[in-house]
């Protein structure tokens, strides 16, 4: 939220620098972003007296520029004549406080003054003599500039009077401005109206603070200064509003309260510039006086307003007294929107209505029909309170974010309605001279409970490790408006604190009592707080052995070259149906559906991790040949035993590319392969120290002979494989073979073994050999391996298959497999006849139970 230092200062004095100011307010939860200097002079930061406190406050982003106080100041304009060489240019005769001036400018809202003499009222502007720093308004962006004397169609121009633009207020050049008629001439422009915009973090747990006057009791509370209240007092000399308008609220519990005003005879027209100024340097575009009256009530206190035009609605009702109520939409009814958009509604939506059908959003933007024109006359002004999780559904399902929506969806306490009504009434009487109706009609079926929290002194010594005096608690809680009574028994004080009635947040119980121990800290000072050793007794210390085993497996895969991802838990079912093959069939397990989706494409939680990596890869592979990706994460089904889903654990592996990045010395641009996937699942296994065999296998998503699953005795473990090109199909994926692999982490850590045998650095040199044998083809070469391993025990340390034949000379259905063997002994050199033995018995059982052959 973007709020103007001059607008603060209505509510609460400000002494001191602004940097100080936006310091306490981030420590105070009230995040500065960022500081924008509209004018006032900013802080020299490489001024030796400028305090390493604030040098440390320099995260917040600094920007703007000062005016020069002797180079810009307030003007007036006696008179504007036509320019003797250019229609599209007019000169002006301008008094600076110290000397007539002749100003050539072409800014438009001059042209009607072109040629009428001398005015009657001078126009006051703001004025750069020569020499001035401004921004040039003929340039994008802001780009500093110096006054320079030059001539332009034959007349000398050195000075300007300046737009918005040209003094960093917004982006505004078309026409300059306009003071106030009692700007007084020669005054420095700084002095007169220079300002500075903090940039604040509105977090949600402090939605209250979205306007100016809950900004202004925080700065009160934390600098210590009194808070100035908003007048709400309105000077209503029309006629009653009683019989002119009613409202009816059926279902309260989704509008607590509703308040309307009447003003009559207005006059649309531009609002004063002081008002479009602060509402451009909050980030709002000013419109005219009425709709910026309810702009401006709103980010002044907090409480969105709607404005009707009251004719429109009589004519709805043939004249007659309207009578608005609040209902709930049918499913499929239609309304069209400030935006000039048609919009289907859903049977949540709450909407403003008289007898003739629908009007407005509840909470959100009004109807088209009914809206303020510049004909309109008379206004019927809304304030209300609306059902923020409500408001939240309705801005979801329209996509249709605004002011009021920000607001009501965070929570907007009843009591601001009427004062709402009223601040927006007498400034739409001060800005339109219009009459306002006595009363207002006032509907408020459901007003909230309030809560009171009892605190003590021990509380806040336990809780916070700080010890405050009841009458410092009292203190701190009745800055922020909380109305505070100390009870005493046996020499314990308890604090009774009642929330104000613009306070939607406190709880009760121990939920209120956390509640207030936040906002002690808060303006006690975080910094304040001194740090203390734990009183209480630490819980015993217990392992996780599932979060250590996850922490190893992302530092093997690191290790091996893969980077980490982490995706959405959230899909919908068809994009999770992209991972199978069309002819599959998915599984019939319900998803979960979550009951308020951010959008329509995060609508249920997932039930495949693959499915997430792949909309990873697809991705990726758009900007960047080589991806080698893995994530660890849960899926989510739906439970028998609870409302919770069940969630199970998984690791999905994802490679494509070229198997070396690209580099200045070249390397291997073979595309990855099946092996390159083993390889690296053989990495994370030897690393975890876990057994397992690769067989053969099938799965939906993977291709037909390139599949196999890793088995550990009688378990699966997971299934790696090149995607289905079906499947790969699907996606927006490249040419080049796609792998995966799918380990179900719940087998894992059970497999990973708590400890593990480890034998020292042998002694004594190896014994390295070939063994080249024949076999049937379809014997497995893990079958092979497997056997020498066993048969050669604890001498045979190493068995690596280094080559596979076939050809005719071995004949039809016949392979070779080649062996480098490793024997070595931990106690002994072995001779070539100690080798010889092995050799013999691991041959002959090969040839006995494989019907191996040595190869010749």
């Amino acid at each position: 939220m973007k709020v103007p230092l001059s607008w603060l200062k209505d509510y609460v004095d400000i002494q001191i620098p602004i940097e100080e100011l936006a310091y306490k307010m981030t420590m105070a939860g009230l995040e500065v972003e960022e500081i924008r200097y509209v004018g006032l002079p900013m802080a020299d930061h490489t001024d030796p007296d400028f305090s390493s406190g604030h040098v440390r406050r320099q995260e917040t982003k600094i920007t703007g520029f000062s005016w020069e106080p002797d180079k810009i100041v307030v003007g007036a304009i006696h008179e504007v004549m036509p320019h003797p060489n250019a229609d599209r240019l007019v000169l002006c005769k301008l008094d600076d406080g110290d000397q007539i001036h002749t100003v050539l400018t072409g800014a438009l809202n001059l042209f009607p003054y072109k040629g009428t003499g001398p005015l009657e009222t001078p126009i006051k502007v703001a004025y750069a003599r020569e020499g001035a720093q401004i921004y040039d308004g003929h340039q994008p962006g802001h780009v500093l500039t110096r006054l320079k004397r030059t001539k332009i169609r034959g007349v000398e121009s050195y000075s300007m009077a300046c737009s918005e633009k040209e003094l960093g207020i917004s982006d505004e050049h078309e026409g300059i401005i306009f003071l106030e008629d009692d700007a007084p001439t020669g005054t420095p422009l700084v002095d007169y109206m220079g300002d500075a915009v903090l940039d604040i973090a509105i977090t949600p747990n402090i939605a209250r603070n979205a306007n100016i006057l809950g900004i202004a009791r925080e700065i009160a509370a934390i600098t210590g200064h009194s808070l100035r209240q908003p007048s709400y007092d309105i000077l209503a000399e029309g006629a009653p509003i009683e019989g002119r308008v009613s409202v009816d609220i059926p279902n309260p519990e989704i509008n607590p309260r509703f308040v309307l005003g009447l003003i009559e005879n207005i006059e649309i027209k531009p609002s004063p510039y002081w008002v479009q100024r602060r509402l451009r340097l909050a980030g709002q575009r000013p419109i005219n006086n009425i709709v910026d009256a309810t702009n401006y009530a709103m980010l002044d206190m907090g409480e969105p307003l709607h404005a009707f035009d009251y004719d429109i609605l009589k004519k709805r009702v043939g004249d007659n007294a309207p009578k608005i109520h609040t209902r709930l939409a049918q499913k499929g009814e239609k309304l069209t929107t400030l935006d000039e958009v048609e919009r289907t509604l859903d049977d949540f939506t709450v909407l403003v209505c008289d007898e003739s059908g629908s009007l407005a959003l509840a909470g959100v933007m009004g109807g088209l029909e009914s809206e303020v024109t510049p004909a309109t006359k008379n206004v019927l002004l809304e304030g209300a309170s609306w059902n923020m999780i409500n408001t939240r559904r309705t801005v979801m399902s329209q996509k249709l974010p605004s002011e009021a929506a920000y607001r009501f969806s965070r929570g907007v306490h009843p009591a601001m309605a009427k004062r709402g009504v009223a601040r927006g009434l007498e400034l739409m009487r001060q800005w339109s001279g219009g009459i306002v109706a006595q009363g207002l009609v006032d509907n408020y079926p459901l007003p909230p409970v309030d809560s009171v929290v009892e605190i003590t002194p021990a509380d806040v010594k336990r809780w916070l490790g700080i010890a405050l005096s009841p009458e410092e608690i009292t203190r701190i809680l009745e800055s922020l408006e909380f109305k505070c009574e100390i009870t005493s028994h046996d020499s314990r004080f308890t604090i009774h604190a009642t929330p104000p009635d613009h306070r939607l947040d406190i709880g009760t119980g121990t939920t209120g009592m956390s509640d207030l121990m936040e906002e002690i800290a808060r303006i006690y000072g975080y910094q304040n707080i001194p740090e203390t050793r734990m009183a209480d007794e630490l819980p015993p210390q217990r392992g996780n052995p599932t979060l250590d085993i996850d922490e190893r497996v992302r530092d093997i895969l690191a290790r091996a070259g893969l980077q980490e991802v982490i995706t959405y838990r959230v899909t919908t079912p068809e994009a999770e149906a992209r991972r199978l093959t069309p002819d599959t069939t998915p599984s019939d397990k319900p998803y979960l559906r979550l009951a308020n989706p951010i959008n329509q494409e995060r609508v249920t939680m997932r039930q495949s991790l693959l499915a997430s990596v792949l909309e990873i890869v697809e991705r990726n592979t758009r900007i960047r040949e080589r991806i080698a990706i893995f994530e660890i994460g849960e899926i989510f089904l739906a439970s028998e035993g609870g409302e919770l889903p069940d969630e199970f654990p998984r690791l999905v592996i994802a490679l494509t590319g070229p198997r070396v990045p690209p580099a200045w010395q070249g390397g291997d641009t073979t595309p990855m392969d099946f092996f390159d996937l083993k390889g690296i699942l053989e990495t994370l296994l030897y690393g975890l120290h876990v057994d397992v065999s690769y067989e053969p296998g099938k799965h939906p998503s993977l291709h037909p002979g390139k599949t196999a699953h890793l088995v550990a005795g009688e378990r699966r473990l997971g299934t790696m494989g090149e995607l289905h090109p079906e499947v790969a199909a699907q996606y927006d994926l490249p040419e080049t073979p796609v792998l995966v692999a799918k380990i179900d982490m719940d087998v894992l850590y059970e497999l990973v073994p708590t400890r593990y045998e480890i034998a020292p650095v042998p002694v004594y040199p190896p014994v390295v050999e070939d063994l080249a044998l024949v076999v049937n083809d379809d014997v497995p070469a893990v079958q092979v391996e497997f056997l020498i391993r066993q048969t050669g025990g604890s001498t045979v340390t190493d068995v690596t298959l280094f080559d596979v034949y076939r050809g005719d000379q071995l004949g039809a259905g016949r392979k070779s497999l080649a062996y480098h063997l490793t024997y070595q002994s931990p106690d002994k050199t072995l001779t070539d006849k100690d080798v010889a033995k092995v050799r013999y018995r691991i041959v002959q059982r090969l040839e006995r139970e494989l019907g191996a052959q040595l190869r010749s």
